[in-house]
């Protein structure tokens, strides 16, 4: 419960600053997580059948995700990459507004338009951001990550 009531505090903090700084910058977008909305739809991730709390972003690639999960979870087969990523086809085409990233550890993006990356370390590049993982540190995501290629399922909570 003081969980929830610091995120929300949280949230409701930067609502504030940024109605204050006149709302976002071009290209940004709001994260959004309430123990409310997982309740009614929130889209959830498990890497190698590990749930993950992810906070997404609210964006219309985002929205297709939780659309195509509304048929059933979603699993990709992602393939490492570059020694700082995991990445693989989502099946499907989704809305894309890329900007020149700078990720980090836990960060989920969009490329080209139909795949996901994972990051488990850092690159620089145009995605569309889709959310950041919250729960697991910057070691735990090396090390569940960086050992071969894994599937990540996406549902609806």
């Amino acid at each position: 419960m003081k969980k929830f009531t610091l995120i929300l505090l949280l949230a409701a903090l930067a609502a504030a600053l940024a109605a204050c700084s006149g709302g976002e910058a071009a290209g940004e977008t709001k994260s959004v997580e309430t123990e409310e909305s997982q309740m009614d739809g929130t889209l959830k991730m498990a890497i190698a059948n590990m749930d993950v709390s992810v906070i997404w972003e609210d964006n219309e690639a985002v929205e297709a995700l939780r659309e195509l999960a509304q048929a059933g979870p979603v699993t990709v087969q992602l393939s490492m990459y570059g020694g700082f990523e995991q990445v693989g086809p989502l099946g499907a085409e989704l809305p894309r507004n890329d900007a020149e990233t700078v990720t980090r550890p836990g960060d989920i993006v969009l490329y080209s338009g139909d795949q996901i990356v994972v990051f488990y370390g850092s690159n620089s590049w145009a995605y569309t951001r889709l959310g950041h993982i919250m729960d697991k540190t910057d070691d735990e995501l090396a090390r569940l990550l960086s050992n071969g290629d894994v599937t990540i399922t996406l549902s609806l909570g």
